[in-house]
């Protein structure tokens, strides 16, 4: 582990006196950026890859690739305990990415760069971390406890969901979209008119850019506690179904400019 900052800590004693111990060669806040890069490539031959995440981001991007190729970074430090300690390993179809410390205190984070055989569908679990993907024209299924999701110039069919953090699509031509965010904004940028599209969040704005064209929409729009403006051709018949409602949250259903 390279040396950073220490860190200071209070250990309650005996007769209330306290002792303070300084935590050196691994402290502060961990930067996973500044790490050491590691880099391995798995054996691959399925339609569809599953990502295991925990404590780390994730990035994903299709390549032309016959294994799945990943690069990682971790950082830390720990107080009275292990780690961090990480782990990849592909099984059975499942890629696990986790970078965990067992201590009385810690700080401890991964990055991790995938790159994916062309054609391979991708659904990522991540407990804690960002996840972002660029340039898939497969099925996407992006799922974060904490954490924002981002997608980026692609035209698969789009699950998104985030416990805790924003969900956003940027240049995306997917015909169905789905994303569900408890806590946090929602942004689509659709770049052709999709089939379905079924946004909600319990706690954050919504906002779907729709491209212009001759199409109409069946739109919902709907907020507890916000405005919900809809400026597109609407036409509760059409085939074309976009869903939005936020609790708490603006709700925008607009063309794009």
């Amino acid at each position: 582990m390279r040396s950073r900052k220490g860190v200071r800590a209070l250990v309650a004693l005996g007769g209330g006196a306290l002792l303070v111990l300084g935590v050196t060669g691994c402290g502060g806040g961990s930067d996973a950026s500044d790490a050491p890069v590691e880099h391995r490539s798995f054996a691959f031959s399925g339609k569809k890859l599953t990502i295991d995440a925990g404590n780390s981001s994730v990035t994903l991007v299709p390549a032309d690739v016959k294994t799945v190729d990943v690069t990682r970074q971790v950082d830390g430090w720990v107080f009275m305990g292990t780690g961090p300690d990480a782990e990849w390993r592909l099984s059975g179809g499942t890629l696990t990415l986790r970078v965990k410390c067992d201590a009385v205190a810690s700080d401890c984070e991964g990055q991790h760069r995938v790159k994916v055989p062309r054609g391979v569908a991708v659904s990522v679990e991540s407990d804690n971390g960002k996840v972002l993907a660029t340039g898939f024209d497969t099925a996407l299924s992006l799922v974060t406890r904490n954490g924002s999701v981002t997608v980026r110039d692609s035209s698969g069919t789009l699950d998104l969901g985030s416990d805790n953090g924003r969900i956003v699509a940027e240049d995306v031509s997917a015909r169905t979209v789905t994303a569900k965010a408890d806590n946090g904004s929602v942004h689509l940028a659709l770049t052709a008119v999709p089939d379905s599209v079924d946004t909600s969040s319990d706690n954050g704005k919504i906002v779907i850019d729709l491209p212009r064209s001759k199409a109409s929409y069946a739109v919902t729009a709907d907020s507890d506690n916000g405005k919900a403006d809809v400026d597109v051709p609407t036409d509760r018949n059409s085939t074309h179904v976009v869903k939005a409602r936020s609790d708490n949250g603006q709700v925008t259903v607009r063309s794009a400019n």
